[in-house]
């Protein structure tokens, strides 16, 4: 196993080749707002500011590797010090290989990421091999398909010692986090929920050649808005049951909620017309002392050009667009950046705990006269330090 020196910034695996990591899809460049792809362009731009090291990136088709990367040169290449062809990539072109990601998690080691986006059912067994090197972990929502699954993913992460994260975006938008705060802060107790999220019908192809049956729409979709709920009622409700058409939540806080049933609706669509935004998106909440009401989709800010029609405009997701001074990359404050930077940092911050521990020994080593001091560990095969403490003679 390869090892990692901590005081390195991580390398990092990313596991998919498809639309959300590169842009390509089976019908070349995405037709959707993320032509550019968003998991190597912010790992490219991470890697420029000294937060990443060594990027990799891995799918099962190697067949279709040359065109990924010329894909990727085509429309990376503009940015300013952004160069793709310093991802490594696996399995070698020609090659189909759907365990490939075992080969490639070879050149990476403890302390390292795995950034895994690539169909549902694949996601748990990923994780594991990944976590098994001792890497940290992100996994694009859902993170697996059963609790039975997730429950598990949670076991092997702390048996490791290990961050295993889901990507979700949406807390880090700053309209959702605030209207989040104002819901756990002043709306009173939950009483409905109802969010929608539709795409156009031509996301159907893309998602069939990606997942196939392995999925479904609600996965894929609801996911979003089930998430950033359930995240606004931590303290507040619980999910109870669910059916066809709602989901009930009843109060389990202990902070004067009266405990009734709340309900909620998560819609999604993949027979929605081409529009002017590729995901059309909006929640409303009902709480007993007031209500929010979000269309995420629309932020008051569209266009119009010849070649791409009328669009809504939404720079707080993703700004491709190049900064006009230096064509560098000027996203990093966007919400779909925030979340990795997030992972990496919060990764490099659980690296760093050994060497801050080996510091603060040699410090209380030096204070003593040169006595030594123990660096404790939960167990043999932990690698994060939890104590340091005086070696008693």
């Amino acid at each position: 196993m390869a090892d990692s020196t901590f005081a390195r910034p991580p390398a990092v695996l990313m596991i998919g080749t498809g639309e959300y990591t590169t842009g390509y899809t089976v019908e070349g460049a995405s037709k959707s707002d993320k032509k550019t792809g968003v998991v190597a362009l912010v790992m490219l731009d991470l890697q420029l500011r000294g937060k990443v090291g060594t990027l990799g990136m891995c799918g099962t088709d190697g067949l279709k590797m040359p065109a990924i990367r010329a894909h990727m040169k085509s429309v990376l290449s503009g940015y300013a010090g952004i160069d793709p062809s310093r991802i490594q990539t696996w399995p070698a072109d020609g090659v189909v290989n759907h365990k490939a990601y075992l080969e490639a998690a070879e050149a990476f080691g403890p302390g390292d990421c795995a950034i895994i986006f690539t169909p549902d059912d694949t996601h748990g067994r990923i994780a594991s091999a990944c976590l098994a090197r001792g890497m940290h972990v992100m996994i694009t929502k859902p993170p697996v398909k059963t609790l039975a699954e997730h429950l598990a993913l949670v076991a092997e992460a702390r048996k490791v010692n290990r961050l295993a994260v889901v990507e979700v975006h949406k807390r880090f938008d700053p309209i959702y986090a605030d209207a989040r705060d104002r819901i756990a802060s002043s709306l009173g107790g939950f009483s409905f929920f109802t969010a929608h999220m539709s795409q156009p019908k031509h996301q159907l192809d893309t998602f069939r050649a990606w997942a196939g049956r392995s999925s479904d729409i609600s996965y894929y979709l609801n996911s979003h808005h089930v998430d950033f709920h359930e995240w606004c009622m931590r303290g507040m409700a619980r999910a109870e049951t669910t059916d066809d058409g709602a989901q009930d939540g009843a109060s389990s806080a202990p902070d004067g909620f009266t405990g009734s049933a709340g309900h909620a609706i998560y819609t999604s669509s993949w027979v929605a017309p081409k529009s002017d935004v590729h995901s059309q998106q909006r929640w409303f909440y009902m709480g007993t002392r007031g209500e929010i009401n979000v269309d995420q989709a629309h932020r008051g800010y569209t266009m119009a050009t010849d070649e791409g029609g009328f669009a809504s405009v939404n720079p707080l997701f993703w700004k491709p667009a190049k900064d006009a001074a230096t064509h560098a990359f000027a996203g990093q404050r966007c919400y779909g950046y925030l979340s990795f930077e997030a992972f990496i940092e919060a990764a490099a911050a659980c690296n760093e705990v050994g060497a801050t521990a080996i510091l603060e020994a040699g410090r209380r080593s030096l204070d003593s006269g040169g006595r030594p001091i123990e660096i404790v560990y939960d167990d043999v095969a932990a690698e994060t330090p939890r104590a340091i403490r005086q070696v008693e003679y």
